[in-house]
């Protein structure tokens, strides 16, 4: 551990962790509805991986006490993103189609390998962040919250604007690098680089659950 990693870890000590769960969804993480995004085996394998490991991060943060949030998008076919349909297809005043990540009342909003327990804060969101225009920002600030973890899907888009803005917020941010995951490796990799870089320290779930546990 370098110096510099040392001292922002210690920082940690005492404070009031939370865990941000971002985007496991079937329209994210369930390899029926990935058909179309042309993942690699590799990236398949660790897109599975990620979501197995963030289920068994819930079950260490509800063991420690820590409190876990759910950070989910709900796409709403009366609002449309018109910013994101005019990058998709062109026309930022298209319809949503079938396929459509997570649209509200139908089977890919869904959480996906792990789910909410009763009590435990839900969040919708509408773009990347799960700051912007939702609540969340007031609840961490309510409940006490000193510093967040972030894991889910995926690593260069909900997960890193999540991350960015609670960094910009005014938290320390923990990456558990092997509780994310992207749809390429390549791209995976690129984006923890930037995180670690110009928002959070990298961790891994063993270090992350060991942190909990010495509360």
């Amino acid at each position: 551990m370098t110096d510099l990693r040392g001292r922002q870890l210690a920082a940690l000590d005492g404070g009031r962790p939370a865990l941000l769960v971002v985007d496991v969804q079937r329209s994210f993480g369930d390899p029926a509805f990935l058909a179309g995004y042309g993942l690699t085996p590799a990236a398949s394998a660790a897109v599975a991986s990620a979501v197995t490991t963030t289920a068994s991060l819930v079950d260490a943060a509800r063991a420690a006490g820590v409190p876990v949030i759910w950070v989910g998008l709900g796409t709403d076919p009366g609002a449309p993103w018109r910013a994101s349909l005019w990058l998709r297809t062109g026309d930022p005043d298209a319809s949503y189609g079938p396929d459509e990540p997570c649209l509200l009342g139908t089977p890919g909003a869904d959480w996906y390998g792990l789910a909410p327990a009763a009590g435990e804060t839900r969040v919708a969101k509408r773009g990347y962040s799960g700051f912007l225009g939702t609540g969340l920002e007031a609840h961490l600030r309510a409940t006490g919250i000193d510093w967040v973890a972030v894991a889910g899907l995926t690593t260069e888009c909900c997960v890193a604007a999540t991350a960015t803005d609670a960094f910009q917020l005014g938290w320390p941010v923990l990456l558990p690098t092997d509780a994310v995951a992207a749809y390429d490796t390549g791209m995976h990799e690129a984006a923890l680089a930037q995180l670690a870089l110009n928002v959070g320290v990298l961790t891994t779930t063993p270090e992350l659950t060991a942190r909990w546990a010495r509360r």
